[in-house]
C-alpha cells in the first residue's frame, strides 16, 4: 500500500454561505473560524495559507496555535497580488519599476512570515504577470524582470522552497509562464536550487497538455513541490472536483506521482463557492474520491499486464486492464 497522502484545500471556499453557517455572527469572519469549518472535514490535515490575505490581523503564533489545536499542518503559503490594484497591469513585470519592487518586497515579506510559522514552501501564482494585447509588451524585457525577481526572492531565504504554479491566462489574456514548457525554461534560467513547480490539474488541462506527461517533465527536469487536483472541461479553470470530468486521467497522474515518489500534499483547488456548494461535503467527496482512485493505483501498480502492455504502447489492452479495475469488468 502506498503511503497516505496528505490533504489541504482552497481555504477560501470554506467562506461560502458564511452568513448561514455562522449565524448570529456579529462582525468579519476571521481566519481562524474559517479553519475550524476547513478541519471539521474528516481527512483533511494539511493548510495553505493566502499571503497577505490570510493572515490580516493575525500573528504568525495566533494561527500555529489555531492550527496546533486542530491537528491540522501548515502545507505552505501562497502569494496573491491581487489584494493591491497596482498589480494589475504586473507584479513582477510591471513597467513601473516601483511597483516591481514593491511586488518583491512583499513577497519577501511572505516568505519571512512562512519561517516564523515554521513553513517551508511558497506557491508563486503570477496571474498578474503577461499580456492582452499585440505591441503592448516588450516580451524579452518582462521575460528578464520576471527571472530577476524570481532568483532574488529565491535567494531571500534559500530553506523555503519556491513553487510556481503556471497557467494559460486569467487575468491576463496570456500569461508569461503559461504551461509546463516555459515554466521550465524559466527555472532552468533563473538556476537556484530550491525552484520547483505546482502542478494544477485543470490548468494542464487547458495549456492542452496531459498532467501526467506535465508531472513526468517536472520531475525529470525540476522538483514537483506541489499538486492542485480538480477537474474541468479544457476551456478554463473551472474548478471541479477531482475526477468529476477527467476520471482516467486523474487516476495516470496519481500512477506517475507514485511513480516518482511525490510525497507533498494533495491540495483541492475547487470552487463550491461558485454555485454555493457545501464546501465541507464537498471537499469530502474530494478526499473519498482520491482514495478511491489510489485504491485503484494500488492495483494497477502491481499489474504486470499493465507495464507490458505500456511498454509495447498497446492502447487496447492498457485501456482494458484500466477499465477493469475502475468498473470491476
Amino acid at each position: 500500500m502506498m503511503k497516505p497522502y496528505e490533504y489541504a484545500a482552497r481555504l477560501n471556499s470554506f467562506w461560502v454561505n458564511e452568513k448561514q453557517y455562522w449565524q448570529g455572527h456579529n462582525g468579519k469572519i476571521t481566519t481562524l473560524e474559517v479553519l475550524d469549518r476547513a478541519a471539521s472535514v474528516s481527512g483533511l490535515n494539511a493548510v495553505d495559507l493566502n499571503y497577505p490575505d490570510h493572515l490580516e490581523g493575525l500573528t504568525e503564533p495566533e494561527v500555529m496555535e489555531k492550527l496546533s489545536s486542530l491537528n491540522v499542518r501548515l502545507n505552505g503559503y501562497a502569494m496573491r497580488y491581487y489584494t493591491d490594484p497596482g498589480f494589475k497591469l504586473g507584479a513582477f513585470t510591471h513597467p513601473d519599476e516601483t511597483v516591481r519592487r514593491a511586488a518583491i518586497d512583499i513577497t519577501k515579506r511572505g516568505l519571512d512570515s512562512l519561517a516564523r510559522a515554521g513553513g517551508s514552501l511558497m506557491t508563486l501564482w503570477m496571474g498578474q504577470d503577461g499580456f492582452d494585447y499585440s505591441f503592448q509588451v516588450d516580451y524579452g524585457r518582462i521575460w528578464d524582470q520576471t527571472i530577476a525577481a524570481i532568483r532574488e526572492v529565491a535567494d531571500h531565504n534559500t530553506a523555503i522552497d519556491i513553487s510556481i504554479e503556471y497557467k494559460p491566462n486569467e487575468p491576463r489574456s496570456f500569461s508569461l509562464m503559461p504551461d509546463v514548457a516555459t515554466t521550465l525554461l524559466a527555472i532552468k534560467e533563473i538556476d537556484r536550487p530550491n525552484l520547483g513547480v505546482t502542478l494544477d490539474f485543470a490548468h494542464a488541462l487547458y495549456a492542452d497538455e496531459m498532467p501526467a506527461h506535465a508531472a513526468s517533465l517536472v520531475a525529470r527536469h525540476s522538483r514537483l513541490l506541489g499538486i492542485h487536483l480538480n477537474d474541468g472541461y479544457g476551456k478554463r479553470d473551472d474548478g471541479l472536483m477531482a475526477g468529476s470530468v477527467h476520471p482516467i486521467q486523474t487516476i495516470e497522474l496519481l500512477y506517475e506521482l507514485d511513480r516518482i515518489g511525490y510525497d507533498g500534499a494533495i491540495y483541492f483547488d475547487t470552487f463550491p463557492d461558485t454555485t454555493g456548494l457545501d464546501p465541507v461535503a464537498e471537499c469530502a467527496t474530494n478526499i473519498s474520491t482520491v482514495n478511491a482512485m489510489r485504491r485503484i493505483v494500488d492495483k494497477l501498480r502491481g499489474d504486470t499486464r499493465l507495464a507490458a502492455a505500456i511498454q509495447k504502447q498497446d492502447a487496447v489492452t492498457s485501456q482494458a486492464i484500466v477499465q477493469a479495475a475502475l468498473f470491476g469488468l
